[in-house]
């Protein structure tokens, strides 16, 4: 199976309820989906950066556990881990308070060699920071001249909009470098003022001609050049939303990888003598990709935890897609 290599943040998450704490776990956007895609059995490799600390080694430890290479952390022995409180409100969704220096954040270790059969997930202010700007820009450029898949999830905080006039350009370029742009509404509303779905859509077109578009529980919008395709948010009993879009990314990205390995396999099976079928004949539809990325997302909101269930990473093991 194809390798992950994930460019993000870490943090160390505390959930509370009713004021109270309920579990510490070591989290980040980027972070969340490896971990979930380790579970699920993909070979996988964080690129990210973390103290000296024991909150630090607790990170290392816990990617190693769930399948995740360490090679790319860097590990900074005279700078404190980073810290996020999530409060979740009545409805289960979280407010967060971040312990963290973005000046502070350096990538001054080993970097992964990112060949053509690899997917790279990034995104969020680490993809944007201009702190580390020159290696994480030269990374995913390497990337995208390679051929590797790259997914941007832009996941831009409204406490980041006073940065927009030094980050927007890095953003508009992560946006050209990927092969598939995430955002919500919401991120689109910071980063653009724009609330209506197609006109959304017209500016990222500009840079990435695949977009996918949520809209918290109303339905999904998936824009590829030739339709767009529109699908209903599954409800489900939430316990905790944490994860809930970290999780969606990671299921979409098994499915791309899960599915389209299927295919190649039935291709070389049905037509032996092509030794390379047409990418498009291997592409899986958008409602496979998409119905994926809804199971991994519900099942961690169910949790109060970041990442996919060891139900859910046992089923997938057994072929019960």
């Amino acid at each position: 199976m194809q390798r992950v290599i994930g460019i993000g943040e870490t943090v160390m998450d505390i959930l509370f309820k009713d004021d109270q704490p309920q579990k510490a776990v070591p989290g980040g956007s980027t972070f969340n989906s490896i971990i979930s895609l380790g579970r699920a059995g993909v070979p996988c490799a964080m690129l990210t950066e973390v103290g000296g600390d024991h909150i630090g080694e607790l990170i290392c430890n816990f990617l190693r556990d769930n399948g995740v290479a360490t090679d790319y952390v860097c590990r900074h022995e005279h700078i404190k881990s980073h810290i996020s409180l999530a409060f979740l409100d009545e409805n289960n969704d979280a407010q967060y308070i971040f312990y963290k220096d973005h000046a502070s954040v350096t990538l001054d270790g080993p970097l992964p060699e990112i060949h053509k059969d690899d997917v790279v997930l990034f995104g969020s202010f680490f993809a944007i920071n201009p702190a580390i700007r020159p290696v994480v820009g030269a990374l995913l450029r390497a990337a995208h001249e390679a051929g590797a898949w790259l997914y941007y999830d832009v996941n831009f905080r409204k406490n980041h909009i006073a940065d927009l006039p030094r980050v927007m350009a890095n953003i508009e370029e992560n946006m050209s470098l990927a092969n598939v742009v995430r955002g919500s509404m919401e991120d689109f509303g910071f980063l653009y003022g724009l609330h209506d779905a197609d006109a959304v859509y017209e500016r990222v077109r500009r840079h990435c001609p695949t977009l996918i578009l949520t809209d918290g529980a109303r339905p999904i919008r998936v824009y590829t050049p030739d339709a767009c395709y529109t699908f209903p948010v599954e409800p489900v009993e939430t316990v905790s939303t944490v994860g809930a879009g970290d999780n969606f990314n990671a299921g979409y990205i098994y499915a791309k990888l899960t599915l389209q390995s299927s295919s190649l396999r039935s291709a070389q099976r049905d037509a032996p003598h092509l030794e390379n079928p047409q990418p498009s004949a291997l592409t899986p539809q958008p409602s496979a990709l998409i119905a994926m990325a809804q199971r991994w997302s519900q099942d961690v909101c169910c949790q109060i935890g970041n990442h996919i269930s060891a139900n859910l990473a046992a089923s997938l093991s057994q072929g019960s897609c």
